[in-house]
């Protein structure tokens, strides 16, 4: 970002609250589950009664150690303490979390451009309420009321804190994207930010380029998908920079974002640990995981998406950080690609058809089944449909299944035999003998041209590939 004369660095750290997957709380035993009547989950545990003692949910220590299995982290014997606050949404008025000893440290995750950005921490906690501010803009200083749902309260989280690695929006999307992949491949969380299943902040600084000194940091709350998440994190660079620009300085805070407005506004000035008054949880022991525990988790954990992104690119011979690629492993489209390549059939055109055709329409990629799929793929690249023919067949394939070349055949779908092609093209090249000869001169331009032509000619049954190749040919021979 350059302005005055100066140009500015941005940089970004980002906590990922994820909620995760597990059948009930993380300290009792009320349903974990999203959309329920409010306050209907609910008992003397997660309300912080006087008398209620917490419970541990090993499936939630699982679960964050497969976090940290899958973000190379070092999974070790960790803490819990009481991080004390006055809010509605937390009826005990404190927060069992973990401190200075999470339970994940020191990991990192690769984008699919190949940067990696390191995970200082990853820690269990329990989630807050849900407080709703009902009248004004929805805040709680201009609200005329507000209504808590507990239902959430308790409900096991997993805060992922990356390192201040990231330089722009963008590589913060990507960030956030790759984790989201990675969480759902573990089988930990659905990763569903409509549902706040995964909920990020980010700490937004700038910086003269150059230096090694951070600026003093804001932290971004309130964005709910990741578009948001980019736009407050330009619009946090650019105010900050403006701050500096014009001899002011900027203020360690909390910001809210605001996506009607399009702009941050300050919440609170930021608090730091001690704020907090952290103690140990007196009501439970600390956590220590078993080597041949974590041993099991390692073996159990499926590939992840970098890793399917590489094997992805590696069958249809592209990079792995390739748009098509990526759309491909996002969608969980990589089995197609896997059936493809087991059946001989072109791991190329299997990833362009999907991250493309299908894509469009992925809603509808449980009618499409992989041995039609395949069978598409080779009568494609037999020649026995054109390109054209091919995405009208996989429409149908994906609007209610069926045998693509019994839908072929029902459309009166053929490509053109190569006798047929030239004999077309002879006819198109008598019929258009001035713009012939100024294509043999030189004008590539008209390639188009003489396409379009011999597609009429045929009645769209031209391989449209080998049209051009046979065009060219004879151009070349300059007849």
């Amino acid at each position: 970002m350059t302005t005055t004369g100066t140009t500015w660095e941005t940089v970004i750290g980002l906590e990922v609250h994820v909620e995760l997957g597990t059948e009930t709380k993380l300290f009792c035993s009320c349903p974990n589950r999203f959309g329920e009547e409010p306050n209907t989950n609910v008992c003397p545990v997660c309300l912080g009664l006087p008398g209620s003692l917490p419970v541990l949910n090993a499936r939630a220590v699982e679960y964050a150690a497969r976090i940290g299995v899958a973000l190379h982290c070092t999974v070790q014997p960790s803490l819990f303490h009481r991080k004390n606050y006055f809010y509605p949404d937390m009826p005990k008025d404190y927060q069992i979390s973990q401190y200075d000893v999470p339970i994940d440290a020191d990991g990192w995750l690769e984008l699919p451009g190949g940067t990696r950005v390191g995970i200082e921490r990853a820690h269990l906690e329990e989630d807050t309420g849900k407080t709703t501010h009902l009248g004004g803009g929805g805040r709680i200083h201009d609200a005329d009321h507000s209504l808590v749902d507990y239902n959430r309260a308790g409900v096991p989280l997993v805060e992922i804190v990356s390192r201040p690695d990231l330089r722009s929006a963008d590589d913060a999307r990507a960030y956030v994207d790759e984790l989201r992949g990675i969480l759902v491949a573990a089988g930990v969380s659905d990763g569903k930010m409509e549902e706040g299943s995964l909920r990020v902040d980010a700490n937004v600084s700038v910086r003269p380029a150059g230096s090694e000194r951070y600026g003093t940091r804001c932290e971004i709350k309130n964005m709910n998908s990741l578009r948001s998440l980019g736009r407050a994190i330009d619009y946090e660079a650019a105010r900050q920079v403006q701050l500096l620009e014009g001899g002011g300085t900027v203020t360690q805070e909390t910001r809210h974002w605001n996506e009607d407005e399009g702009r941050t506004s300050s919440m609170r000035s930021k608090e730091e640990a001690f704020d907090y008054r952290y103690f140990p949880e007196p009501d439970l022991v600390p956590l220590r995981p078993d080597p041949a525990w974590l041993d099991d988790i390692r073996a159990s954990l499926p590939p992840m998406p970098a890793d399917v992104r590489r094997k992805v690119a590696e069958a249809a011979g592209m990079a792995p950080d390739v748009d098509a690629v990526i759309t491909v492993v996002r969608l969980g489209l990589d089995p197609y690609v896997d059936a493809a390549v087991r059946a001989g059939a072109d791991g190329n055109l299997a990833v362009r058809r999907l991250a493309n055709e299908v894509a469009a329409d992925a809603a509808s990629v449980g009618n499409l089944a992989p041995a039609a799929f395949v069978a598409l793929l080779r009568m494609e690249s037999a020649g026995e449909l054109t390109t054209a023919q091919a995405r009208e067949v996989l429409k149908e394939l994906l609007a209610s299944g069926g045998d693509p070349a019994a839908i072929a055949a029902a459309r009166g779908f053929e490509a053109l035999g190569e006798d047929a092609l030239a004999a077309a093209l002879d006819q198109v090249i008598a019929d258009n003998a001035d713009a012939w000869a100024r294509f043999v001169g030189g004008e590539d331009k008209l390639q188009g041209l003489f396409i379009g032509r011999l597609k009429g000619a045929t009645g769209g049954k031209a391989d449209l590939a080998a049209a051009a190749a046979l065009l060219r040919a004879r151009r070349a021979a300059g007849s």
